[in-house]
């Protein structure tokens, strides 16, 4: 029996069976929280690098996918002798995506403007070290450190380092433009954000046309959006109950893997009756880590003691500083003059881990008599009140910067903490460039953390990828908040 098909019906077939063996170039990735804006350079939110970083803007160096610094805009450099000077050889025929040219002027603007008394940048303390930024010709730089900084490689790799032409910078929240090999095509706000291959990139070139990062804020509508082949990636997504059964699927690959993000009960330390040591000991004396862990994390996330990564080489496990003891804990609130507790807030972020963590949290604070009113606030809401305001009591987050332990020393910080003791740490540690002394530093720092309880420590945030099992070159673990997309591509 013969099958009878019009002649422009089987041009169509063959057409169409002939493009199915191309490889694929367009990608959709699931994100549960949409960026505020879209400039790295003025902004905490982790989603803003987590497009943006390594594929719309650059820096002097980036981190790569095991933490390490490599060249970026910077192909190389040279240090002087006493360890202040670094000379920046820029890439040469580099241009931003509006046309304009790349050169060192746009690196001593990037730079000048991160460290000024007007700078909006959310992590201003990478820059302060810097005394000088000098102009040595088109493709030269020339940055003189106040003293030696053994992490200042490591800090141009950041997101908020990233460099912008003084022509676009004040424009880029909305209309970001960058020199890497993406360029924005559209934000539908509260929907999606489009990035499109940028024409004539300075670098390796891309495999991916085109890649949409789709604002998926519930995890419930993230999973059938997977299974449907609706989006192709979730690169950083908690499941929780549903990841039985996406790992059971051989269409997909679920990487678990390690993020720097530390999962805090963040703690208003000038906020009474939180400002007194007892009463946030007694609090970290009820802190139930694992049963936080397999309530807002699936169970995968790792136990900390302080503010640092286990992935660290220079981590301690301090979990035990304070151990869970109802008993003890009701005993320090009493020395405290609170024995039958107080009320407080605790402000939730809309991600999961937060909201799931903060019911068990607040269960655990009501068997000391401590009655916290959970409220919760939309991510935007968060970022002005608690990180920005200080408006808040106590609250849960992840904070997904690499290394990022000096924040305690910052005296502006929303956690209102105040050491000289930690602080002459901090100082120490950013004039040591060798290696065994600055682990050294790093213990020291953690172990004065954990003894002030400065926040509730709960657990390392975990990596949970789960994306299309042709797809290869997306990180298995996150050394900094970013979707690299420059190496990933469709496999047969």
């Amino acid at each position: 029996m013969k099958l009878w098909i019009p002649m422009a019906a089987a041009a169509f077939i063959a057409i169409t069976a002939g493009s199915a063996h191309a490889a694929r170039t367009e990608l959709v990735l699931g994100m549960p929280l949409e960026p505020p804006h879209l400039d790295p350079t003025a902004g905490a939110a982790a989603a803003i690098d987590e497009v943006l970083y390594a594929n719309v803007f650059e820096g002097l160096t980036r981190i790569g996918a095991r933490g390490e610094v490599l060249p970026a805009l910077a192909e190389s450099w040279t240090v002087s002798d006493d360890g202040k000077t670094y000379t920046f050889k820029l890439r040469t025929g580099v241009k931003f995506h509006d046309g304009t040219d790349f050169d060192a002027q746009d690196v001593k603007f990037s730079l000048d403007r991160a460290r000024g008394e007007d700078s909006t940048n959310a992590q201003k303390g990478l820059f302060t070290a810097i005394d000088t930024v000098e102009v040595v010709d088109p493709s030269t730089v020339k940055v003189t450190l106040k003293q030696p900084q053994g992490s200042f490689l490591y800090n141009m790799g950041w997101g908020d380092a990233v460099i912008v032409a003084p022509e676009s910078a004040e424009t880029n929240k909305e209309k970001p433009v960058g020199t890497g090999p993406f360029k924005l095509e559209n934000w539908a706000k509260g929907s999606s954000i489009t990035l499109t291959k940028a024409d004539g990139y300075w670098g390796n070139p891309v495999a991916l046309e085109k890649a949409e990062f789709r604002i998926i804020p519930d995890a419930a509508a993230a999973v059938p959006a997977l299974l449907s082949g609706d989006v192709q990636a979730l690169p950083n997504f908690q499941l929780g109950d549903a990841l039985p059964q996406v790992q059971s699927d051989p269409r997909f690959k679920v990487v678990i893997g390690a993020t720097e993000g530390e999962t805090i009960l963040a703690t208003n330390n000038k906020k009474p009756p939180l400002d007194q040591l007892k009463v946030r000991q007694a609090i970290a004396h009820v802190i139930d880590r694992q049963a936080i862990i397999d309530g807002a994390s699936g169970g995968f996330g790792v136990p900390i003691g302080s503010h640092f990564s286990p992935a660290n080489e220079a981590y301690v496990d301090l979990t035990g500083t304070y151990p869970y003891d109802l008993a003890k804990a009701k005993e320090l609130l009493a020395e405290a003059g609170y024995p039958d507790g107080f009320k407080t807030t605790l402000k939730l972020p809309p991600v999961a881990y937060a909201r799931d963590g903060g019911q068990i949290v607040a269960s655990e604070l009501r068997k000391i008599g401590i009655e916290a009113e959970i409220i919760p606030v939309e991510w935007a809401d968060w970022l002005k009140q608690v990180f920005t305001e200080k408006d808040y009591d106590l609250s849960i987050v992840s904070h997904t910067e690499p290394n990022d332990i000096d924040i305690y020393a910052r005296k502006d910080y929303y956690f209102n903490y105040d050491n000289p003791a930690f602080d002459k740490v901090i100082e120490e540690l950013n004039l040591t460039s060798d290696e065994a002394k600055r682990k050294e530093l790093y213990q020291q720092g953690q172990k004065i953390l954990a003894d002030d309880a400065v926040n509730g420590f709960l657990f390392e945030l975990p990596k949970i990828g789960i994306w299309d099992a042709k797809i290869d070159g997306l990180w298995e673990n996150s050394p900094i908040q970013a979707n690299d997309l420059t190496r990933v591509k469709w496999v047969d």
